[in-house]
C-alpha cells in the first residue's frame, strides 16, 4: 500500500487553493489537537505542499493571479498630496512653545512664589532684592535647561526673560502707587512672573 501524499494527509485536492490548504491544516490541527504524532504529520504535509507549490511556481506550472503579482495595479492611486493647512503661529514659535506637565508648572511656581515673598518682605533691602533676582535667574536657567539639555538656548531664554521682565516691570511699575509697594519690589515681582512663564512654557 503506497504512502498517502501530502494532499491526501490534509484531505485536499492537488489543485486546491492556498486558502483551502490553510483551512484544512487548521481544521485538522484542531481535530487532532491531542495526537502529537498526527499533528507532526499534518505540519510535515503542509510544509511539503508549500515546497511543491513553490517549485511549480518557479517552473511556471502555476499561474500567479494578477492581484498577487501586480497588487499595485489594483491599488487606487493616492490622492494628490494636500499639505496640511498652516497653523496660526509660525514654525519657530511652535518649536519654542512647550506643553508643560504639572510638575513643570508647579515646581517653578513654588520657587518664584518663595522668591517673591522674600523680595516684598518689609525688611527687604536692595541687597536682598538682588539676591532674589539672581536666584530667580539661576532657577529659570535650571528649569529651561532641564527640558532640552541645551545650555546655550537656556541661557538665551533666561536672559531674554530677565530683560523683558525688568523693562516691562519698570513700565508697569511706574503706574503703581509707591504707598502700596515700591517700584523696585514691583519690578522684582514682575520679573519673577516672566521668568516663571519662560521656565514653564518655553523650551
Amino acid at each position: 500500500m503506497s504512502e498517502p501524499t501530502p494532499y491526501q494527509l490534509l484531505e485536499v485536492d492537488e489543485d486546491a487553493s492556498f486558502d483551502e490548504v490553510q483551512e484544512a491544516r487548521t481544521r485538522l490541527a484542531e481535530q487532532y489537537s491531542g495526537d502529537k504524532k498526527r499533528l507532526e504529520s499534518i505540519e510535515a504535509a503542509y510544509d511539503a505542499i508549500l515546497m511543491d507549490r513553490l517549485r511549480q511556481r518557479q517552473e511556471g506550472k502555476i499561474k500567479v493571479p494578477e492581484r498577487i503579482r501586480f497588487p499595485e495595479r489594483l491599488t487606487p492611486p493616492p490622492a494628490s498630496f494636500t499639505p496640511s493647512p498652516p497653523s496660526g503661529s509660525p514654525a519657530w514659535l511652535q518649536r519654542l512653545i512647550d506643553t508643560p506637565s504639572r510638575s513643570d508648572i508647579l515646581w517653578p511656581a513654588g520657587v518664584y512664589v518663595g522668591l517673591g515673598g522674600l523680595s516684598i518682605y518689609p525688611a527687604a533691602n536692595d541687597a536682598l532684592l538682588q539676591l532674589t533676582l539672581a536666584l530667580g535667574v539661576g532657577s529659570c536657567l535650571y528649569f529651561v535647561n532641564r527640558k532640552e539639555q541645551k545650555f546655550g538656548r537656556a541661557v538665551l531664554l533666561t536672559v531674554a526673560g530677565l530683560v523683558i521682565g525688568l523693562l516691562l516691570g519698570g513700565v508697569v511699575g511706574s503706574f503703581v502707587s509707591p504707598a502700596f509697594i515700591t517700584t523696585e519690589k514691583f519690578i522684582a515681582l514682575f520679573t519673577f512672573l516672566i521668568l516663571w512663564l519662560v521656565s514653564g512654557f518655553l523650551r
